[in-house]
């Protein structure tokens, strides 16, 4: 693996919580992702199912994990099944897990290997009464009708053992991943002070005529080179009107002298990401009008963070950060006072210049699980990034951070990445 091996204490302890939230009699089967094809025998990489992760730490395709806490005999409690490596695997793909290295990363004494579940759960499923089985149950889930190994593991279950009563696995680690212990707060942490480090190199080699690619590639390189899995998602560098595509992300367009760039990326480190946008001048000196949208826009980050406190509601909090944004865009000269004075309430004029959210859940996922109609808890990771756009004057700015909340207030994890205007011009000044 690229990142440092996690302590298994933190599996342990989630499998505690999440075991404690189950049924009696009921077993918990999760699954890894499949490994996604492209053309031929090419594949597009493998990302490892969270929920499996965030139980087990197995970074590994063709893995399932098994929980029994009712389990009438001890070593049933908790299986951990792997892929069994053979020569032919070594000279091809090299070298997978063994047992003992599943034992070791998980904190699970039992390691079978796959082939063998099927066989070993008949023992213990007559004994249960029923299941909890995995599902992609984010509100924005992309599968559609793809046939994943979730959907697999629910299907071959159902027809197997019909009588039994089914629940979802999902319902529980929603809950609990929404709150971050200590070790995950700093493996989001890691993450962040990676894209810190990335962003300072995209303001070194940032210069008028150069392509919004060759920018992505100095992120690129940076995480790689700081043990980064991967991109959080496929950044998006957005010079000009570009910005104002919310995902914009060809980043194919020649970066012009006099545009302000948005930068829109997340870094991937031991599966938990960082969120984080951006904006900064092609020639290093932002133009009058630039510093009055950017100020503007920074303005409602630093307003609206203060209000991600216990207790708030995500829907309150998204009020009244429109509601910030509003008076900006007024001040801008966007917006009449007047008319927003008597506006259709279901159709606020905000939403020309600003039309999406400001906070959204981060972990595991980028747009982390969880429901927002739970208040904000001590221990939960948000974002703040409010945004406006004007595509008749071919400027967009988006400023993100990603904050942990506590009980004294928000604690901002990407505080070190430069983002006041003079910091950002005196970075690029220096690095000419």
């Amino acid at each position: 693996m690229r990142y440092q091996q996690i302590n298994n204490t933190l599996f342990q302890k989630n499998r505690y919580h999440f075991v404690s939230k189950m049924k009696p009699n009921t077993i918990a089967i999760l699954t890894s992702n499949d490994v996604k094809h492209n053309n031929a025998d090419d594949v597009m990489g493998f990302t490892q199912n969270n929920d499996l992760f965030y139980l087990s730490g197995i970074d590994q395709e063709e893995t399932l994990l098994v929980l029994y806490p009712d389990a009438h005999k001890k070593e049933n409690k908790a299986i951990l099944f792997i892929k069994e490596t053979n020569e032919q695997i070594k000279i091809w793909d090299g070298e997978k897990l063994t047992k003992q290295q599943a034992t070791a990363i998980s904190g699970i004494d039992r390691v079978e290997w796959v082939q063998d579940f099927e066989m070993l759960l008949q023992y213990m499923a007559f004994e249960a009464d029923g299941f909890y089985l995995g599902h992609n149950e984010h509100a924005k889930r992309v599968t559609k009708d793809q046939k994943t190994q979730q959907d697999r593991m629910i299907q071959w279950c159902k027809t197997k053992y019909p009588l039994h009563t089914f629940y979802r696995a999902s319902k529980i680690t929603r809950a609990l991943r929404q709150v971050k212990s200590d070790e995950e707060i700093a493996l989001i942490q890691k993450a962040a002070d990676i894209s810190v480090d990335s962003f300072k190199r995209v303001l070194n080699a940032c210069k008028p005529n150069i392509k919004e690619y060759e920018l992505e590639a100095e992120l690129t390189y940076n995480l790689i080179k700081s043990g980064a899995t991967r991109h959080a998602f496929k950044p998006i560098v957005a010079s000009g009107k570009n910005a104002c595509a919310l995902h914009y992300n060809t980043n194919d367009a020649v970066c012009k002298d006099g545009d302000m760039i948005l930068l829109d990326f997340g870094v991937c480190y031991a599966n938990y990401n960082s969120d984080t946008t951006r904006c900064f001048p092609v020639n290093g000196t932002f133009s009058k009008r630039q510093k009055e949208v950017y100020s503007a826009v920074l303005h409602c980050l630093k307003e609206g963070s203060k209000l991600l406190k216990p207790g708030v509601l995500p829907a309150d909090y998204e009020t009244k950060m429109a509601t910030l944004v509003e008076a900006q865009l007024i001040q801008l000269g966007l917006l009449d006072a007047k008319a927003v004075a008597n506006q259709d309430p279901e159709k606020p004029l905000y939403k020309q210049y600003f039309m999406h959210g400001t906070a959204h859940h981060i972990g595991l996922d980028v747009h982390d699980v969880g429901l927002y109609s739970r208040t904000m808890e001590p221990g939960m990771v948000f974002t703040c990034e409010p945004g406006i756009y004007i595509p008749e004057e071919g400027i967009g700015c988006r400023l993100e951070n990603d904050y942990l909340i506590t009980e004294n207030g928000p604690i901002n994890l990407t505080a070190a990445m430069p983002i006041e205007i003079e910091e950002i011009e005196a970075l690029m000044k220096n690095n000419k």
